[in-house]
């Protein structure tokens, strides 16, 4: 049986400080997408109604049964338009329900996560991507993982200056650029800081902060700023190697390939580009989570990433990961409560 764990309306005095007895039951309702009743409930302190579905993630969607299915197809390599034709809705439908479910599993990546085991390491490196046009709006994904359990710490997209030959066709097309969205800046060295910190907020219980960079000149400065000289051991690695099992690198360039595999948003050779990069950055948050949580970590391993950490008990389902509301940070409930 279902009990309220809180009252979901913030300016109530139970939001916060909740109690068992402060609910009473209101009745049900019978929706048309469930086949069982949903119960209601009303406060005692705000005197306000809610039901348990305004804990869930689903609240208020028109076909909440399609949305593990639009995650499983957008996890899998597959774009919105596509998806849209598998699934029945129409475009605009898909589009919104992408950016709910996206936004709803950046929090879930954020809550579910702890202090890192004594023996953690961190590996970070960037890769290039671009937004609407490939040769004018360039982007840098920095990427940081734990290197044992092929965690993804974070990543996100910044904005990069065009590099490589200037021909006319491409300066002009630059020209254009810039008059329509202004000067085009390079956010990447931002980007690495908020990345680094990420790291730096689960590392913080760590001794020693195990870092493992390419010979990129900027990486070492923005890692002792972010974890400290004192407790830092930073590794580097040529980026010239053959990106073989052999090379030190290879669970960070591995994690890259399965997302250049697993995002059509990344691939090199695709229609399926982000017109934008906040879109490029919600996409990112559903590749986390499916790796993070869903997926194994190796083909013959059972074990997820965050099952290695100790972030979860086990893997989750793709209904499980898209079921309570992650809105309320840490007082969010946790996908596996009863």
């Amino acid at each position: 049986m279902f009990q309220p764990p809180r009252c979901p309306y913030r300016a109530c005095s139970r939001h916060l400080d909740p109690t068992p007895d402060a609910f009473s039951r209101h009745g049900q309702y019978h929706p048309k997408c469930r086949p069982h009743p949903v119960p209601r409930f009303r406060c005692r302190a705000c005197l306000r109604t809610f039901s348990r579905q305004s804990f869930r993630m689903d609240y208020r969607d028109h076909r909440p049964d399609l949305n593990a299915r639009l995650f499983q197809s957008l996890a899998s390599g597959l774009g919105l338009r596509q998806s849209a034709r598998n699934l029945r809705l129409s475009l605009s439908c898909t589009q919104l329900k992408f950016r709910k479910i996206a936004r709803h599993l950046r929090r879930l990546n954020l809550n579910l996560r702890g202090p890192l085991p004594a023996d953690a390491s961190f590996q970070l490196d960037e890769f290039e991507t671009f937004e609407g046009r490939r040769n004018t709006r360039p982007l840098s994904i920095p990427m940081l993982i734990e290197k044992k359990s092929h965690f993804i710490v974070w990543a996100e997209a910044a904005t990069i200056r065009p590099r490589g030959t200037m021909t006319k066709a491409r300066s002009a097309a630059m020209a254009e650029d810039e008059a329509r969205f202004g000067r085009r800046r390079d956010r990447s060295r931002r980007s690495l800081r908020r990345t680094l910190a990420r790291a730096s907020a689960l590392a913080s219980s760590l001794k020693t902060v195990l870092f493992e960079t390419d010979q990129k000149s900027s990486y070492a400065e923005l890692a002792k700023e972010a974890f400290g000289s004192d407790r830092l051991v930073h590794g580097r690695t040529s980026s010239r190697l053959p990106r073989t099992v052999a090379n030190p690198l290879f669970p960070i360039n591995h994690t890259e390939a399965m997302a250049r595999d697993l995002m059509g948003r990344l691939r090199r050779e695709s229609w399926l580009v982000s017109k934008a990069r906040r879109y490029l950055d919600l996409g990112l948050q559903i590749f986390m989570t499916y790796r993070n949580l869903v997926r194994r970590r190796f083909n013959y391993d059972e074990f997820s990433p965050a099952q290695e950490l100790g972030f979860a008990p086990r893997r989750l389902t793709e209904t499980e990961v898209l079921g309570w509301r992650q809105d309320w940070g840490k007082r969010s409930l946790a996908p596996l409560a009863p």
